[in-house]
């Protein structure tokens, strides 16, 4: 008889019961504590600080609205900046100021390492630039407003003395004028085909009495005109760090605060060529004054020159006359000095200024414009291309037409 049919449980039934039982109770186990970790890891889940919580709704809300006015082409920041088109123009001015500042600052230092490579040349080519810079070493690193070179000859000594006894002040005031005003002036000359000659020594013995004459390494010669303006520049900015430039003949009467002044205004800009622009006929015709054996290349005959300025003074910026030191070997030079400076700069991005009351007539032209109050900077004939007999009459000009004495010493620059 079996043990089932006596109604009798094995053992074996009653350890798989057991089993069944405590499976179940696992199971049940399991079942409560996975729910009750996934109560908690959805709470953890969803659980987000407040402000996020409505920073999220806030932002996806904006979102929204965004979009729906970009679609309607109502873009609220289009609007604000419809609304405020000064504030635009602010910021494009802004900008348009912090670049041409920038553009200045790097022209500057260009034309500082191309001053210093010209000086260092011309010390290395043993040059007289070279003498005079060891001269005075604080002179190099004085900034000047100008520095006048007054172009003359050998045969010149009356002139000189004429220009010393009106405009150009000597001795203690000539030195006082550069170190309150700024501004330094200087007769310009080279040497004699036969250095050492007669011709050099009276000019040492005239430096060795004024102490005014700036030496170039250059042959004199009224066909070189062009090659020692291009040697004076050099020379100056290499002795001397100065905004502006000059040339000037010596038979034209300057006032040289009026000079001072008017450049002065130009300071800001960094390629200026001032004088009074003119632009005359190309002489083709030998034998002529003036005559330009290079006319074919101004076109037919007939034709006129370029825009310049005239010869018997103009004025460059610092910049101008480093460009013409460094490249002076390559700059051409017409037979006329005054058309060949207006050639260096053309084909350059160069500002011409002109400015009539460099070229005034003497009196009565000059002494009108005076006692109107528009005092003339340089004044000279047109006829003799500066002061007829200028040794005798520019004393009279001065008395008519000059600015007086204190006017140098009041300006401002």
């Amino acid at each position: 008889m079996s043990f089932k049919s006596r109604g009798i449980e094995s053992p074996s039934s009653n350890h798989s019961k057991s089993n069944s039982v405590v499976t179940r109770n696992w199971a049940i186990l399991l079942c409560l504590g996975s729910f009750c970790a996934g109560l908690l890891f959805t709470n953890r889940m969803w659980t987000v600080p407040e402000p996020e919580a409505k920073g999220i709704t806030r932002t996806a809300g904006n979102e929204n609205q965004r979009l729906s006015l970009v679609s309607d082409g109502c873009d609220p920041t289009l609007k604000s900046i419809k609304r405020e088109p000064k504030d635009i123009m602010g910021e494009v001015t802004k900008t348009h100021h912090a670049i041409q500042t920038l553009d200045k600052t790097i022209s500057n230092l260009e034309m500082e390492l191309a001053a210093a490579k010209a000086t260092q040349e011309s010390i290395l080519n043993g040059s007289p630039i070279s003498d005079n810079v060891k001269v005075n070493e604080s002179t190099k690193k004085r900034k000047y407003l100008m520095v006048v070179g007054v172009n003359t000859a050998f045969s010149s000594r009356k002139r000189r003395d004429s220009v010393r006894a009106t405009w150009m002040p000597q001795g203690e005031k000539r030195k006082k004028m550069e170190e309150e005003k700024g501004i330094i002036t200087r007769f310009v000359i080279g040497h004699s085909a036969t250095s050492g000659g007669i011709l050099d020594r009276a000019i040492e013995a005239e430096d060795n009495k004024h102490g005014d004459f700036l030496r170039l390494d250059h042959v004199e010669g009224y066909l070189e005109l062009s090659a020692k303006t291009k040697i004076y520049f050099a020379t100056a900015v290499a002795l001397w760090d100065a905004d502006f430039y000059i040339k000037v003949d010596d038979d034209v009467h300057v006032n040289i605060a009026t000079l001072g002044t008017t450049l002065a205004r130009h300071r800001s800009k960094p390629r200026v060529y001032i004088g009074c622009m003119k632009s005359g006929p190309v002489l083709a015709q030998k034998g002529v004054r003036y005559h330009e054996p290079e006319h074919w290349k101004f076109g037919e005959e007939g034709n006129k020159y370029f825009r310049h300025a005239t010869g018997q003074l103009y004025a460059v910026s610092k910049d101008l006359a480093t460009y013409i030191s460094i490249n002076q070997h390559v700059l051409h030079k017409f037979a006329n000095e005054d058309v060949s400076l207006g050639a260096w700069f053309i084909g350059l991005d160069v500002e011409h200024i002109d400015d009539r009351r460099l070229c005034c007539g003497t009196p009565p032209d000059c002494e009108w414009k005076a006692q109107a109050g528009n005092v003339c900077v340089a004044s000279f004939d047109w006829s003799c291309s500066g002061i007829c007999k200028s040794a005798d009459r520019i004393k009279e000009v001065h008395q008519r037409c000059g600015e007086g004495e204190n006017a140098l010493w009041s300006a401002t620059f």
